[in-house]
C-alpha cells in the first residue's frame, strides 16, 4: 500500500505541479546566487582546466593536451615539493592539531579571566600574517644575540641556525604557523566545549575520574564531530601552505622548504620570461584532484566509523 502511494506521488510530479508549488519563484530567487557562484567559482575552475592543457603566456595559447601534466610529473622538483609538503603536514598534525585542543581544555577549566585568556589566545590571528612572519624571522636570527638564541643561551644551549639549516627549517616554519593559527582553533574548541553536558563531568567526578580521564572519556567523544572537521580542514590548509616558506626561506635552504604551492609559484613567475603558466596550472589541477579524493575518502571513512 505504501509503495502504491509513493508511486502515485512520484507520477504526479509534473512541470505544471512544480510551477503551481512555486518552483519558478524559487528558481528566480536562487538565480542571482547561481550566477555569482558560477562566474566566480566554477568559471575559474573550468578556465584552469583548459589552461592546464595549453602552452600559454596569457596572451596567446597553443593546445598541447596532456604534455604539461607529463612534464611536471617527470620533474624531480615536484617530487621534492610533495615530500616537503607532506613533511610540513605531518609536523603540523603532530604539533598544530593537539596543542589548540589542549589549550582549549585548560582554558575551559579556568574559573576567572576566561575572556582575557581567550583574547590572548586569539591575538596572533589578529596580527597580519606577513607581519607575523617577518617578526618571527627576526626571532629566528642565527646570531648568538638573536631572540631565541639568547633564550637558549640562558639555559646553556648553543646558538641554533633555525631557518638557515635544512633540517631545522621546516620545524621552525611549523612552529610559527602553529602559533599564528592556533587561536582560531582554540575559540572553536571552546565554543564546542560549551555544548558538552555538565552532567557527564559530574558523573565522571563522582566516579573519581581525574581530569585526564574526563578529557579522554567525556570531552574527546563529545567533540568527535568537530575534531573530524578540524582535522580535514588542517590537512587541506597544510597542503596549500605558501606564505611561510615564501617569506621565511624562499624554498631554501637547498630546497628543503619548497612546497607544492611554492613550486607552482616558481613555475609561473620565476621561470623564463612569460612563465610556464600551463605547467603551473596543471600542478594546481592535480593538487585540487588529490585534495578532493582525500576529502572524499576521509568523509567516507569517518561516516562509516561514526555509524559503526
Amino acid at each position: 500500500m505504501t509503495q502504491r502511494l509513493t508511486r502515485r506521488r512520484t507520477a504526479r510530479r509534473t512541470p505544471m505541479t512544480w510551477l503551481r508549488r512555486g518552483g519558478l519563484w524559487n528558481l528566480l530567487f536562487l538565480l542571482p546566487m547561481i550566477v555569482v557562484f558560477g562566474v566566480f567559482s566554477w568559471s575559474p575552475i573550468v578556465q584552469s582546466v583548459v589552461m592546464s592543457l595549453q602552452k600559454t603566456n596569457l596572451i596567446t595559447a597553443q593546445w598541447v593536451g596532456f604534455d604539461n601534466y607529463l612534464k611536471v610529473l617527470s620533474d624531480p622538483l615536484l617530487g621534492e615539493a610533495v615530500v616537503n609538503t607532506l613533511w610540513f603536514a605531518v609536523l603540523a598534525l603532530i604539533f598544530g592539531f593537539p596543542i589548540p585542543l589542549f589549550m582549549a581544555v585548560l582554558m575551559s577549566e579556568v574559573r576567572r579571566a576566561k575572556g582575557l585568556y581567550s583574547a590572548l589566545a586569539y591575538l596572533p590571528v589578529v596580527v597580519p600574517p606577513v607581519v607575523a612572519v617577518l617578526l618571527w624571522k627576526f626571532f629566528y636570527s642565527a646570531d648568538a644575540n638573536g631572540v631565541f638564541n639568547t633564550v637558549l643561551g640562558a639555559v646553556g644551549i648553543p646558538p641554533q641556525p633555525w631557518i638557515q639549516d635544512a633540517v631545522q627549517a621546516m620545524p621552525s616554519l611549523v612552529l610559527e604557523a602553529t602559533w599564528a593559527g592556533a587561536g582560531g582553533s582554540i575559540i572553536i574548541y571552546l565554543a564546542a566545549l560549551l555544548g558538552v553536558p555538565a552532567e557527564l563531568y559530574d558523573a565522571a567526578e563522582v566516579d573519581g575520574a581525574s581530569i585526564w580521564r574526563k578529557v579522554w572519556h567525556v570531552t574527546l567523544p563529545q567533540l568527535r564531530g568537530i575534531l573530524f572537521i578540524m582535522l580535514i580542514l588542517q590537512v587541506i590548509a597544510t597542503a596549500q601552505v605558501f606564505l611561510e616558506p615564501f617569506l621565511f626561506t624562499g624554498g631554501g635552504p637547498a630546497g628543503a622548504t619548497r612546497t607544492i604551492l611554492l613550486y607552482i609559484y616558481d613555475k609561473a613567475f620565476r621561470n623564463s620570461l612569460g612563465g610556464a603558466y600551463g605547467e603551473a596550472t596543471a600542478v594546481s589541477v592535480l593538487l585540487a584532484i588529490a585534495l578532493a579524493i582525500l576529502s572524499w575518502l576521509y568523509f567516507r571513512l569517518t561516516n562509516r566509523w561514526s555509524s559503526s
